[in-house]
């Protein structure tokens, strides 16, 4: 149950950050979204974590 519960969260992470960088973040580099994109799809929760603190907490 635990982690199926983990596996929703990560797939919701990922999509959320591929979503906010290729639609909401106008100042980011092309190159730098792909980077975004594949940490997004590798490591889903922490990626959301770093990019939330490094883009929206502010």
């Amino acid at each position: 149950m635990f982690q199926m519960i983990l596996g929703i969260l990560a797939l919701v992470s990922a999509i959320w950050v591929i979503y906010d960088v290729f639609t909401n973040n106008k100042k980011i580099k092309k190159e730098l979204k792909l980077v975004w994109a594949i940490c997004a799809i590798l490591f889903s929760i922490v990626t959301a974590i770093v990019y939330f603190f490094m883009y929206k907490y502010k």
